[in-house]
């Protein structure tokens, strides 16, 4: 019998009937809301026994490798995605809405913080400064896209192209201006945690809409149980206090 039990143990085990595998969901999703995913994960991971593996990228290029089919449970994504829906790689009935991301501003810690209250003040701000750095849309930033927008609608963008830095996303353009490269640096305000910026605040929305994200499940999910799961979380009410601390507005 003493023998018995030793074989027994290691048959359950080789089973996973004695000690749990691991369940591991994937998820992709834009940098404006890395911070705020990456602080949730835990508390998903203790609550469900899940594992987590996230990845981050651009806006454009998070759109692009789903729309692609690339493989991950949860991706997240920012509108418009037609591209996505067409695909049929998303489920598209099980969108959820997450949270907003304003682009903001920061100058090197201990700066003169300039008034960007209105679009007359940030203008003014934009033209008086000697360089200006932020994400490179280029790379498919979706912070870069937004505030190329904005230059276009205050009518100044041919007059602002010498002064313009573009980085490597908006970590980057954060450094940019902590190492005083840029005196004035611009990205998602969820992006701002360089410690070496002081953070001046939002762009007005009248002439910098705030970037909407929102989770879906993958049609290719190897556990859409589990995905859901992630995706509920992510989305609760619980959630919003997260997204409030790091500049975002929640969606629920």
């Amino acid at each position: 019998m003493k023998r018995l039990i030793p074989a027994v143990a290691l048959l359950l085990a080789c089973t996973g009937m004695l000690t749990p595998q691991t369940r591991e969901i994937t998820l992709i999703a834009p940098g404006g809301i890395r911070a705020a995913i990456e602080l949730l994960i835990p508390g998903f991971e203790r609550a469900s026994g899940y594992t987590v593996k996230p990845t981050f990228g651009s806006g454009l290029g998070t759109k692009k490798q789903i729309a692609a089919g690339d493989a991950f449970d949860v991706p997240v994504l920012q509108p418009p995605y037609p591209e996505v829906l067409a695909s049929g790689n998303v489920v598209a009935s099980s969108a959820k809405p997450l949270a907003g991301v304003a682009v903001g501003v920061a100058v090197r810690k201990g700066a003169p913080k300039p008034d960007i209250s209105t679009a007359d003040a940030v203008k003014k701000m934009l033209l008086a400064a000697k360089s200006v750095a932020y994400p490179d849309p280029a790379g498919g930033a979706a912070a870069g896209v937004s505030f190329d927008a904005t230059l276009r609608k205050l009518g100044i963008a041919e007059q602002m192209e010498p002064k313009l830095k573009r980085a490597m996303g908006g970590a980057g353009a954060m450094a940019m201006a902590a190492k005083g490269e840029a005196e004035i640096g611009l990205t998602f305000v969820s992006e701002m945690e360089d410690p070496g910026i002081d953070i001046v605040g939002p762009l007005p929305a009248d002439i910098s809409t705030p970037t909407n994200l929102v989770g879906f499940i993958s049609s290719h999910s190897k556990d859409p149980k589990g995905a859901q799961a992630l995706l509920d979380y992510l989305s609760a009410p619980a959630a919003a206090a997260t997204y409030r601390k790091l500049g975002m507005q929640p969606a629920h």
